[in-house]
């Protein structure tokens, strides 16, 4: 074919990829070849012209000096040819595979919803993992039917090897966790505050996905042991993934993250036999924190019932560090994040807890699947402290310092917006195991603050899942990637999913137009505080105060709850081997309350020893109690909804107030189930049938909130194992409903009715059978045990000393 020289000079240069012609003015279109060609020589012609348009960087001389505190907006230039970004020219061939070959402009499909990543198999065949079909899944190729498997089976190697690299390495800490979906709406237009995107308009929506977590076991650890709790939330905003990554207790264990390694070392199995599991009943633990005197403000809030939760539900949530809110015109605050659960702040007790461990270690992960399956859906409500960096100065710790918090009476809550989880995951491994929370991961209007703590975990959450998820690219995996647009130069490394298009994978460029660009003040600027001092290793003289906070949390407690405290202490401690440490502990806490040392000291047969050194020359300072800090301060405002009531059957029970019970419990939004000796039909007084729903061997007491013992099975107070369930609800507080000649079973388990005070035990609602009007009776009463279960326990039945 001949062509014109004038016209095609240089089409050598465009068929090729090295080099080319210095006057790309005279550009051939190489119309006059294929349309491949001609495609090819556009792309190469329109990603000259493009480049060319760019002549400097016109930005340089911002980044030095003065200039450099304004991030400056990327020089960008349109291309005249969508062709001229493009990897290929063959972008619009089409395949099942690659897709249309359609072209949007500034779209990362890879982060779309998880619709996108989600897999349904009804109907389907069974293929491998290259989508070969399988024939035959039930037996390896082999040499004859009694012969060796044969190598060439890939079928059964594809098996067998994806099962052997199923598992992947758990969490260091926060392992054993459960996770839902669902969202944040903000109350208000908060922009005055904060420019971050999930306050930006009353109303606003944004997805989250929330974990929770225990700190110190294994990914098979039970869910009710004694541990501070994880409480993670993963906001997917307009600008990015926030992640507010905290506990339900509002403080920690140590001061700087140089420690952190120290103190999971400490608290985790002993490295010399691996015991024990989930659990800081151990001499390592209590050696550190002995030797650790800033520890003691987190030690009392371990040992309180914080860290044996009823539910996920119900506890609260804090960001423990202090962080700044950053509004549009770069003004900043202070804040202290909380979340504050509708269902109100309710723990467990320690004997029901360690009773759960055996009986359904999945405790709280069934509690939170279940009470979303069912539409009970958990809320929290997400309020801040806002206070001034000059109000921080005025305070007598330092906000700086992760041991501290600041009482709600010194600064109130705001309330920003409530949080409500709506959706299970679909499959546990890619959502709850997959996820990646970091504390780096921030947006525009939320910064850090120089918290020695938190400035730790910004490298430490990033690098631990670079090695648990893979490599660098685990933002890409589905419940991790962002739902804003994702467009960088980042390139390569192990499971990359994006597959970026064009030739350019650096800033600043020309053959992209300049494309990414940086967002200059629409992205996100870290707050420009002042620095004066010199390069040290140490920390600020307010750190040096450790029992101040430690004493106000203990004075802020009712009475049972600081028995809960003390008995905690006795427990972990005696399960200490070495004397040594149980007197650094004691002395550490005869810093903190002599009561509480001397209660401690006597559990442990030990004599109240001199205190320990404090740190500082000042006196330990006194904080008025705050009643905020009382499991107490917080019932909640769902009353009795997903609380589950035990009502005892058996042959001769009164069907149909055992009907009026169940369905009134229903109605008021409870979990009525009925419990029998055994799995089967009773025969009711009026010959009708019930069925039990559960046996008292499957349900014991622990998984009841409360329980209810009709008229007419006073057959079964001859069978141990109900005489068993009745004490353990009694024992661990819970409110009970007896009617009629039910009370046969009460006097059998030689249960009281009367508190060790002398007062009527009012958690234990009593209709008697010769009541003038029965009926009546059963429905106050009815109502009554409803409030009971939706209130605090009566732990005033503790003081009995056959509970002991």
């Amino acid at each position: 074919m001949t062509q014109d020289k004038k016209t095609n000079a240089g089409a050598g240069s465009i068929l090729s990829t090295v080099s080319g012609p210095s006057d790309a003015s005279t550009s051939p279109d190489l119309k006059s070849l294929t349309t491949d060609t001609s495609r090819l020589a556009e792309k190469v012609n329109s990603g000259q012209a493009l480049s060319a348009r760019i002549t400097a960087n016109l930005n340089k001389h911002s980044e030095y000096g003065l200039q450099s505190s304004r991030a400056q907006e990327g020089v960008t230039h349109e291309p005249e040819n969508i062709l001229a970004t493009a990897s290929t020219a063959s972008e619009g061939a089409n395949s099942g595979k690659v897709g249309q070959g359609k072209v949007e402009e500034g779209v990362n499909a890879t982060i779309a919803s998880l619709d996108s990543s989600r897999v349904n198999s009804n109907g389907q065949r069974l293929t491998t993992n290259q989508g070969v079909p399988v024939a035959d899944n039930q037996h390896s190729l082999k040499a004859g039917l009694r012969g060796p498997t044969a190598l060439e089976d890939f079928i059964l190697r594809e098996k067998i090897t994806h099962f052997d690299h199923e598992r992947i390495p758990e969490r260091v800490v926060h392992a054993r966790g459960s996770a839902a979906h669902g969202y944040f709406e903000s109350y208000s237009d908060f922009s005055s505050i904060t420019c971050a995107a999930p306050f930006a308009a009353s109303g606003k929506t944004t997805p989250v996905f929330v974990r929770f977590s225990t700190v110190a076991g294994e990914r098979g650890s039970a869910d009710t042991v004694r541990d501070v709790r994880g409480f993670a939330v993963k906001f997917y905003t307009d600008e990015g993934n926030w992640d507010l990554v905290g506990n339900n207790i509002p403080v920690f264990f140590i001061q700087d993250a140089m420690k952190f390694p120290d103190l999971v070392h400490a608290l985790k199995p002993e490295p010399h036999n691996a015991i024990p599991q989930a659990s800081s009943a151990h001499d390592t633990f209590w050696d550190f924190v002995s030797l650790m005197p800033e520890s003691a403000h987190m030690l009392l809030w371990q040992m309180s019932d914080r860290t044996i939760p009823r539910s996920y539900r119900m506890m609260q949530g804090f960001g423990v560090h202090t962080f700044r809110l950053v509004n549009a015109a770069g003004d900043s605050v202070f804040c202290k994040f909380h979340w504050n659960p509708m269902a109100g702040t309710h723990s467990l007790v320690w004997d029901e807890a360690a009773k759960l461990m055996g009986v359904d270690p999945d405790f709280h992960r069934r509690d939170l699947w279940e009470a979303i399956e069912a539409g009970a859906f958990p809320q929290w409500e997400l309020g801040v402290q806002i206070f001034t960096e000059e109000q921080a100065d005025q305070f007598e710790f330092d906000v700086l310092d992760p041991t501290k918090l600041i009482p709600e009476e010194m600064v109130p809550l705001t309330p920003l917006g409530k949080m409500t989880l709506n959706r299970n995951p679909d499959e546990f491994f890619p959502e709850t195991e997959q996820v990646a929370f970091c504390t780096a991961h921030i947006i525009p209007g939320i910064d850090f603050t120089n918290d020695p703590l938190l400035q730790g975990r910004i490298h430490s959450y990033v690098d631990t899942q670079i090695s648990r998820l893979g490599g660098v690219n685990f933002h890409e995996i589905p419940i991790n990637s962002p739902i804003a647009p994702v467009h960088n130069n980042q390139r390569d490394g192990a499971h990359r999913r994006a597959i970026s298009r064009g030739r350019v994978n650096y800033e600043p460029n020309s053959l992209a137009g300049g494309c990414p660009f940086q967002a200059g003040s629409a992205g996100f600027m870290s707050f420009p505080q002042p620095v004066v001092g010199d390069k040290v290793r140490g920390k600020p003289e307010k750190f040096a105060e450790h029992y101040g906070q430690a004493r106000m949390f203990y004075e802020s407690q009712t009475e049972a709850e600081k028995n809960h405290i003390a008995d905690a202490f006795r427990f972990e401690l005696s399960r200490v081997q070495t004397p040594a440490i149980r007197q650094r502990v004691l002395a550490l806490l005869a810093n903190v309350h002599p009561t509480l040392c001397s209660l401690v000291a006597e559990g442990l047969g030990m004599d109240v020893p001199m205190a320990l050194p404090l740190a500082t020359s000042s006196a330990v300072p006194f904080y008025e109690p705050s009643p905020a800090l009382s499991l107490m301060a917080r019932p909640g405002e769902i009353g009795i909804e997903t609380r589950r009531v035990a009502i005892l059957v058996g042959v001769g029970v009164d069907a149909e107030l055992v009907g009026n019970l169940y369905d009134g419990l229903l109605q008021a939004g409870a979990v009525p189930r009925l419990v029998g000796s055994r799995l089967g039909k009773v025969v009711a007084a009026d010959g009708s049938s019930l069925d039990v729903e559960i046996s008292l061997e499957a349900g014991p007491a622990v998984m009841y909130d409360g329980v209810v013992i009709p008229h007419g099975i006073e057959a079964i107070k001859q069978q141990t194992r109900v005489m068993e369930f009745l004490w353990d609800q009694y024992r661990h507080c819970k409110p009970m409903l007896v009617i009629g000649s039910g009370l046969q079973l009460l006097e059998a388990a030689s249960i009281p009715l009367y508190l060790p005070n002398g007062d009527e035990d009012e958690s234990i609602v009593i209709v008697q059978e010769d009541d003038d009007d029965f009926d009546a009776e059963v429905s106050d009463a009815q109502f009554e045990f409803h409030d009971l279960l939706a209130g605090p326990r009566e732990f005033l039945r503790e003081e009995n000393p056959m509970l002991a």
